[in-house]
């Protein structure tokens, strides 16, 4: 076995890497993620961005004030070609907005990204959130 990791673990990494950087809310973590200038689409409900500042001050914002995040990231399909790759990504996340009344949502859906390989390793250059559903909480009566 080859002491250098595949370019499918270094991805998978990169993948892990953007969920921890949110829930961690570790935003220097989350920019090495991206290239500069990624394309990144999460729907009309949410946005799109043209380059790294601006996807990176959207999350920063949204979740400032969450009171705690856990994206669970699964089924990675990951296909290289060079220095290039696309991955299939499907993504659950559970976000706590607040602990009194406890509220939280749970977006459900697919990230479809191109990645390439940069001098500092591979970076999401283009991405597309395709939402499947939202489950939302409801506080419960005292």
């Amino acid at each position: 076995m080859s002491a250098e990791r595949s370019d499918h673990e270094l991805i998978t990494d990169v993948l892990v890497r953007y969920a921890t950087g949110i829930d961690t809310k570790d935003w220097s973590l989350f920019r090495t993620c991206f290239t500069d200038d990624v394309r990144a689409d999460y729907g009309a409900d949410v946005g799109s961005w043209t380059d790294v500042d601006g996807i990176t001050e959207y999350m920063t914002i949204m979740h400032r004030d969450m009171v705690d995040t856990k994206h669970m990231l699964s089924n990675f399909a990951i296909e290289v070609d060079g220095d290039s790759a696309s991955a299939s990504t499907y993504v659950h996340a559970v976000l706590v907005v607040t602990n009194d009344p406890l509220t939280w949502y749970e977006p459900v859906g697919r990230y479809e990204d191109r990645l390439v390989r940069t001098p500092d390793g591979w970076r999401i250059s283009h991405r597309v959130y395709h939402s499947t559903r939202m489950l939302s909480s409801h506080p419960l009566p005292s």
